[in-house]
């Protein structure tokens, strides 16, 4: 019997697969980036910002639980077959998206696309972090967020201009089907389990179990505490980008085409960026980069309220992907290395449950505020609410990129 290595170079082929079948995960939640918010204004007349945004809401709140589920689950059931569920029910989803003759249709679409988010995701990035070793834990992180981003961005801005040519149906969304036909056949077929690869890190691991891992990774543990919450913020503000950002582009007088090619800049710049910073996470302390990476998202979401010309918030877009690129990756690879191997997968649950409920959490607060003040007042609600995100980084965190030992 072969003896498990862990490593990059000596996991290249199955590290490349997943990596491959991610961008498939992340063109899923492309498909709607751009169009869905004028899919629900044009096709089912929605104009209160709280109900058009029900589809975020459902979406995070599957997601969250699906990755809470696959973390806990993952020892239990396997990570390819996690892996290989989680296809099984995006197959419906560009379907749905085609054909739903009411919004409760695309509701339910988002929540088979949020599990299908949270189990398929999930799964490849525990993979990858069980391949590849403590070493390149970021550069893996970087390598996977990365490519699943540019996925979500290149589809976004190809949808919208399919949605521009032929209209927001059915077209945009036959990218869909592909996706999810291959993204479960190479998976069932090819992807193989990393138990193994498990087994053999926590025989030399020095890191101490936590006594209680849902509790210590929601906020007990000064390390995962901090990291959870700013990864809470950080999708919260990406479910505000995602649902009203269109909306405020609208206001300003902005054509779908000119929408689509701005919504589409932030996700292809985070998603490109996480080459270079998820590497950043192995050479540098983590604090300082996740600090640094809230804070520049907060103060550019602050500034979206005061621009006006496509190219101020294509200039604000850049910058909201730097700011997203540096923490994104790095949030998963500080999670693992404040964990022990055999509760990796579970920490990383309970993390992914608090960072997608970010999502619902956003789409509600936005929501609600956009329909009682004004989009822009939602906007900047949300911006004050991820620079409070960097202090608490700055209060609770350690400064190095050694773990916490102690059981908390």
């Amino acid at each position: 019997m072969n003896k498990v290595q862990q490593g990059l170079r000596e996991n290249w082929k199955q590290f490349t697969l997943l990596v491959i079948i991610n961008g498939f995960v992340g063109g899923m939640v492309g498909l709607e980036r751009s169009i869905l918010p004028e899919l629900a204004q044009t096709e089912f007349a929605l104009a209160a910002k709280t109900a058009l945004l029900s589809f975020i809401v459902v979406f995070g709140i599957t997601k969250a639980l699906s990755n809470y589920f696959a973390g806990t689950f993952a020892h239990r059931i396997g990570r390819k077959n996690l892996l290989v569920i989680g296809w099984v029910f995006a197959l419906p989803v560009p379907l749905i998206l085609m054909y739903a003759p009411s919004w409760n249709w695309i509701i339910a679409a988002n929540a088979l696309l949020g599990i299908n988010q949270g189990l398929s995701w999930s799964s490849t990035v525990v993979m990858k972090i069980d391949l590849v070793g403590q070493k390149n834990r970021g550069l893996a992180m970087g390598i996977n967020e990365s490519v699943g981003y540019i996925a979500v961005g290149l589809t976004a801005l190809l949808t919208g201009i399919i949605a521009a040519q032929y209209g927001v149906r059915p077209y945009p969304f036959y990218l869909g089907i592909g996706f999810s036909v291959i993204g479960l056949v190479s998976s069932w077929f090819f992807v193989k389990d990393t138990a193994g690869h498990v087994a053999s890190e926590q025989s030399i691991s020095s890191i101490k179990p936590l006594s209680n891992v849902f509790l210590s990774t929601t906020w007990k543990h000064p390390n995962l505490g901090a990291i959870t919450q700013a990864g809470l913020t950080n999708n919260l503000n990406d479910g505000m980008i995602w649902g009203v950002f269109p909306l405020l582009l609208a206001s300003k007088g902005f054509q779908i085409a000119e929408i689509a090619g701005v919504v589409a800049i932030y996700p292809l710049v985070w998603g490109l960026g996480q080459l270079i910073t998820g590497k950043l996470g192995d050479l540098f302390p983590k604090k300082p980069l996740l600090f640094w990476g809230m804070l520049v998202q907060g103060l550019t979401i602050l500034g979206l309220v005061f621009a006006n010309s496509v190219f101020a918030f294509a200039l604000l877009s850049v910058f909201l992907g730097i700011g997203t690129a540096i923490v994104y990756p790095n949030f998963l690879a500080a999670i693992a290395d404040n964990t022990h191997p055999m509760q990796r997968a579970h920490s990383l649950g309970v993390f992914r449950l608090w960072r997608d409920l970010g999502y619902a959490f956003g789409a509600l607060i936005t929501g609600l505020i956009a329909d009682q003040l004004s989009i822009q007042a939602s906007v900047l609600c949300i911006g004050l609410i991820t620079v409070l995100s960097a202090l608490i980084i700055a209060k609770r965190m350690n400064h190095s990129n050694e773990p916490l030992t102690t059981a908390t």
